[in-house]
């Protein structure tokens, strides 16, 4: 079942409900991602992982090492957008995957910040 999600004006077609989200800081330059779930309209944070850490990128208080990663399940309420900022400045955007490995990059060049949320429940139909 696939699933829709709203980036801007753009609609996303996700292979399922969960995908991945992951940016590189734009000071620290280490690589974050984070797994997401669209359900009930909202978007549910389910973990995250770091590939290091510093200034504003210190990894959650339960987290493990795995594999060069410090992974963790940070606690937040599900969101109804998340607000993705634009600033030119990493070398690189946001980086959207879904479970099939099919990736779409968003803010590569500097502008207004990007809305991602779930696209209202009539479009997935």
């Amino acid at each position: 079942m696939s699933t829709c999600l709203l980036a801007g004006a753009m609609a996303l077609t996700l292979s399922a409900p969960d995908f991945t989200l992951e940016w590189t800081h734009s000071i620290e330059h280490v690589v974050w991602r984070e797994f997401w779930r669209v359900e009930a309209e909202q978007l549910s944070l389910t973990g995250a992982a770091i590939k290091g850490s510093g200034a504003g990128m210190e990894p959650g208080p339960d987290a493990v090492l795995r594999d060069g990663w410090w992974v963790w399940t940070p606690d937040l309420a599900p969101q109804r957008e998340l607000l993705l900022a634009a600033s030119g400045a990493t070398g690189g955007g946001w980086r959207i995957c879904d479970s099939a490995l099919a990736c779409h990059e968003l803010g590569v060049v500097s502008g207004e910040a990007i809305s991602l949320r779930p696209c209202p429940a009539s479009a997935d139909d």
